[in-house]
């Protein structure tokens, strides 16, 4: 078997594909097919494509628009997520971007926000058989789940093309087959908040996924006050919880929205993380490491 590692970007990230194969031949073909898969994706559900599923429904004007099993499966999955965080987890809040701009140096006013917030709302959204349709002015975005669902299909291709051994990454959205040859785990990095060139731990992965969401990837730093990416939709404002928290489930979509669904959680993180038996990592705002990843 020889390793191979095959690098491209898609999602805004900077991915990765290593894996053991045959022959160069295999490999490649595999990298390229599982790469392929990743831009298919993110074509069908970017945001910022005219011709994409997401856009499609975004322009509805109130009117059900079809979208396919696919679509209808992400959609199931984006409300399992809103009930399972207590509506902390919404697909249509990333409406809030018109707000949150984490290029500039300054965070927005109440005034920019409050308007926005009415155009929030997941039980408002409604869907048919083969069908959804959103209230006028409102918008999805699937970016909380996309990209962990990306890495999910990628190594869903891998394994088609006879790959039994290989790690995607999707800027750091991370899903394992098996292990190195000879049972090695693969061994993952976890990012100290505060020092991005350092990690604070190692955690050892087989036949899994780990993802992070934190308060440091995008954020604005503004008169000593750190507002960060992940954003609470019933305020519009961004969470003050933990600085990290990194999850391990068999798929990346649910280690992701996991994450995600603790840092909505704020002091409840814990609780969440082992009322869902979800093995993680958490760095809490005061930069202490503890949980179950050890």
């Amino acid at each position: 078997m020889i390793p191979f590692r095959h690098k491209f970007r898609a999602m805004a990230s900077v991915a990765e594909i290593q894996l053991y194969a045959q022959d160069l031949s295999s490999a490649t073909r595999a990298a390229r097919a599982a790469q392929h898969e990743v831009e298919r994706i993110e074509s069908k559900y970017s945001r910022y494509r005219d011709d994409s599923v997401t856009t499609a429904i975004n322009r509805g004007g109130g009117d059900a628009v079809a979208i396919d099993p696919e679509t209808s499966a992400l959609l199931d999955y984006a409300h399992a997520c809103w009930e399972q965080s207590d509506g902390l987890f919404d697909i249509t809040s990333g409406v809030l971007r018109r707000a949150w701009d984490f290029k500039r140096a300054v965070p927005p006013t109440q005034s920019d926000i409050c308007p926005l917030l009415e155009r929030i709302g997941w039980p408002r959204v409604r869907r048919g058989t083969g069908s959804v349709a959103l209230e006028l002015g409102m918008e999805i975005d699937f970016g909380g789940i996309g990209k962990e669902y990306a890495a999910d299909r990628a190594a869903a291709v891998l394994l088609e093309c006879g790959i039994t051994s290989a790690l995607v990454n999707l800027g750091g959205d991370i899903r394992a087959i098996g292990s190195h040859p000879g049972s090695k785990p693969w061994q993952i990095g976890i990012v100290d908040p505060r020092a991005a060139e350092r990690s604070i731990a190692r955690v050892p992965v087989v036949n899994a996924a780990l993802a992070t969401s934190g308060d440091y990837q995008r954020c604005i730093v503004h008169d000593g006050r750190r507002y960060c990416h992940v954003l609470n939709p019933k305020t519009g404002w961004p969470v003050e919880g933990p600085q990290s928290v990194s999850v391990i489930a068999p798929l990346c979509v649910v280690a992701g929205s996991g994450a995600t669904i603790a840092m909505l959680k704020c002091d409840g993180a814990r609780a969440y993380l082992d009322d869902q038996q979800l093995p993680y990592l958490l760095i809490d705002r005061d930069g202490h490491v503890s949980g179950t990843l050890g």
